[in-house]
Order: C-alpha cells, then structure tokens, then sequence
C-alpha cells in the first residue's frame, strides 16, 4: 500500500500497479507480492463495481474479492509487450474522499498497439479505496488481449436466453 492517504495518488498507485502485473515477466513470488500490494489499496470492507463490463459481474466487495479479481489480469504470456497508464489526469471533487480518475492504458499486444480509456470514479478513505465505479472500455480491451472472440460468443449466448 501507498504511505500517501491522498486519494489521487492512492488511484495513481493502482493505475501502475495493474500496469505492473499486466506487462507480466514476474517469477511467481513477484506475482504474489504484487497481487498482495495491488489488494491493499483497498480497503477490507469496499464496494467496487465495473458498470460497463459486457457481461456483467458481481460487485467486488472484499480485499480478497479485489486480489482474486486482479489475479485475473493477462500478462506478457499472452502476448502483451507494453501495457502503461498514460494521459492520467485526476478530477477532485467537493468531497476531499472522491476523484475522478481519467486515463488510458496503452501499449502494444502480439505487435499491435492497443488503447483502452478508463475512468474511475473512486471514494479513498484513510488511505484506502472503499468504493470505486470504474468505467473502462471492455470491448477495447477484449480486442486488445485477444478475447474479442470468446466475448462474441458469450453475447451472442446471453441474448438466446
């Protein structure tokens, strides 16, 4: 965790450590203290949702939820060169807790470029996260790690039930 309880650099912090685990070329012990770190920005009791995921999903809701959730993330063997936070502006709000995060994630997957824009709208509270709405572009991103397809099919399933 971050030693700073200001809300803009706690959301920086997370920004980069995603960027972190995503570019990959950890040995697995890395990988475990990143996804350790990346889990306590957050607080044990938070409220964090994807609005904009293409197929839903439950609120994440605990640490662990958030751990599990990050340890999902694909990494350099699956193709990925670069994967960096850029354009990272912060919005503050008239709540000291709240930012609004604006950035992209950029790179380059099997020598293709890749962007996908994000904002988060994040409540940091003594240091940790404990609520966050996070809006990224999950088609942009399904294209950019190669699951364009496999998100296709599962549309195309929900909407014949």
């Amino acid at each position: 965790m971050t030693a700073s309880t200001d809300p803009a650099e706690v959301v920086r912090a997370v920004c980069e450590g995603v960027s972190r685990l995503v570019c990959g070329g950890l040995d697995q012990a890395q990988r475990e203290a990143q996804l350790d770190q990346l889990a306590a920005f957050y607080a044990e009791r938070t409220d964090v949702r994807h609005p904009f995921a293409t197929s839903g999903g439950p609120p994440l809701r605990t640490r662990a939820d958030l751990r599990r959730h990050f340890a999902q993330a694909p990494g350099r063997a699956e193709g990925i060169e670069r994967f960096e936070p850029v354009g990272l502006h912060v919005y503050r709000t008239g709540d000291p807790e709240v930012v609004i995060t604006e950035f992209r994630y950029e790179g380059s997957a099997g020598g293709r470029p890749l962007s996908i824009p994000n904002i988060f709208v994040t409540r940091v509270r003594d240091g940790v996260i404990i609520e966050s709405r996070d809006y990224a572009d999950h088609i942009a991103a399904a294209r950019a790690f190669g699951h364009l397809p496999a998100l296709a099919a599962t549309l195309a399933a929900e909407e014949h039930r």
